[in-house]
């Protein structure tokens, strides 16, 4: 998510945005006709539940490599998580008990702000440290806390609800395992495949702008189901 012109951007970086946009979105046309049009399509597990993780975590890993790229990451992190605040904030208004605690942009833009913390740290040691951190959240899900005052850290109480929910631990993990990739094959900041003959498509497109493409998406698919479904209700409730 780089302010960068498009004749320098990484666009391999751009590839993997579009992909997680594109899985993004396929996870939330199934999650809203479950939740708002009763389509029992399941989405809490199996292969749905996973096309939306592999969103999330190239989401991450990306961020993570393009820290190292940007030029002020404390002004993407503060952004961030405004957004984050501002999308809980209209959620619990539109759709009242859909709560969104420490979801994915408050999660990418705290991420975002602890890079200086990190940024020194040779690749080999942000990688053990990463796989630590995703070691120690397989151990905070068997910890049950009295109240969810930690849940940005993963550690939850008894009746902790989020529709989108990524801790720092174990998700932080991730992210300095991008890190870690960005300071051993981006060090010149360049593409590695510069003359690549197909780098300006469609899914890069999508990469360039997956920032807005998430605040605007869901709005768009309801708005789009709740057409499809005034034009053909008895479809959508098969």
């Amino acid at each position: 998510m780089t302010n960068r012109q498009s004749d320098s951007r990484i666009w391999e970086l751009d590839l993997l945005r579009g992909t997680a946009i594109l899985l993004m979105v396929l996870f939330h046309i199934i999650f809203d006709l479950n939740e708002f049009f009763q389509v029992p399509i399941p989405y809490a597990e199996g292969p749905v539940f996973y096309i939306g993780k592999a969103a999330a975590s190239l989401f991450i890993f990306v961020a993570g490599i393009s820290c190292s790229l940007s030029r002020n990451n404390v002004k993407r992190g503060v952004k961030l998580i405004g957004l984050g605040l501002l999308i809980t904030l209209v959620t619990s208004l539109v759709v009242p008990g859909s709560n969104i605690i420490f979801g994915i942009l408050h999660f990418l833009g705290t991420a975002v702000l602890l890079y200086d913390f990190f940024k020194r740290l040779r690749p080999g040691i942000l990688l053990i440290l990463g796989t630590a951190v995703i070691w120690a959240g397989s151990c905070f899900q068997q910890i049950t806390m009295p109240n969810s005052l930690l849940a940005p850290l993963g550690l939850l109480g008894p009746d902790f609800y989020s529709v989108d929910y990524y801790p720092l631990v174990p998700w932080l993990g991730l992210f300095l395992y991008g890190v870690a990739v960005g300071k051993m094959i981006y060090k010149e900041k360049k593409s590695l495949f510069p003359a690549f003959p197909l780098r300006q498509n469609l899914i890069n497109t999508l990469g360039r702008h997956s920032l807005s493409i998430y605040l605007l998406h869901q709005p768009v698919i309801l708005l789009l189901l709740s057409l499809i479904y005034r034009s053909f209700p008895f479809k959508m409730n098969a």
